[in-house]
């Protein structure tokens, strides 16, 4: 079984890469499938504005950056796995990716760098679950006590 686990670079979207290890260490036997969704850059873009961040785009530099958590909690609990990058939107392109890659189930964070624009637009997570034919998980995160 393999399990697609969705991160975008924050510290929240890490909950589900951390309830993936958590549900290994209780015998899941599972592979897992760390994937990102990056904007797309578009034509336009890139002759009319060839900056930094429109490079960083086409480079894969964002889209690797928003992995890195994931892949060093992955790493210190010495599990494999496998990463992708994508482009588009975030729901569709993440669901169509777990099912490229024959994902039995989806896991990702309730809230992650959307903020205000995730209350404004439909966050991602509500997007992903109206949308799949797959079992979704989706890891709310723990508020600690200060």
């Amino acid at each position: 079984m393999k399990i697609l686990v969705a991160v975008d670079g924050s510290e929240l979207a890490l909950d589900a890469a951390r309830h993936a290890l958590e549900l290994r260490r209780h015998g899941l036997q599972a592979s897992f499938l760390l994937a990102t969704v990056q904007e797309p850059t578009y034509v336009y873009e890139m002759v009319l504005a060839p900056d930094a961040e429109v490079l960083e785009r086409l480079g894969g530099t964002v889209g690797s950056r928003a992995l890195a958590g994931a892949q060093a909690l992955f790493d210190a609990a010495g599990l494999p796995c496998e990463r992708e990058i994508g482009s588009g939107l975030p729901a569709p392109t993440l669901i169509e990716m777990a099912e490229r890659h024959g994902c039995a189930a989806l896991i990702l964070g309730a809230r992650g760098l959307g903020g205000l624009r995730g209350a404004l637009l439909g966050s991602v997570s509500q997007a992903v679950l109206a949308a799949a034919r797959l079992p979704v998980t989706i890891v709310k995160h723990a508020e600690t006590a200060g």
